[in-house]
């Protein structure tokens, strides 16, 4: 797969303990984003964050914390992600879910990848 110019970046904020069904649930929204066909994801772990309990979670070695924020990051085609958002309604009970349009420079998938 090819993604070239206009698209947009799917950013979704969730706690590292959120759940789906006894399984991460970020590992969940990467395994639904996979079978999408979406061009990729990525998950990245904060070392510090709080959200809307304004509770300050940190991986600081004196207050260990196993809630810290973790993204989830996927860039394709507008049309298709939105045709992926309905799939985080029933994954994401708490957290931020966002939209912003971006440019890709440069992407090329897997050679035979479609």
């Amino acid at each position: 797969m090819t993604l070239h110019g206009s698209a947009v970046r799917l950013t979704i904020v969730i706690t590292e303990s959120s759940q789906w069904h006894h399984r991460p649930a970020y590992t969940e929204i990467v395994h639904r984003a996979h079978a999408a066909g979406l061009a990729g994801a990525s998950v990245f772990r904060g070392v510090e964050g709080f959200g809307r309990s304004s509770h300050i979670h940190t991986n600081r070695i004196l207050s260990l914390s196993d809630d810290l924020p973790v993204s989830i990051v996927i860039v394709d085609e507008e049309q298709r992600v939105r045709d992926f958002l309905p799939q985080l309604d029933e994954i994401v009970a708490a957290g931020l879910v966002m939209i912003d349009p971006v440019e890709v420079v440069r992407y090329v998938g897997p050679e035979g990848a479609s």
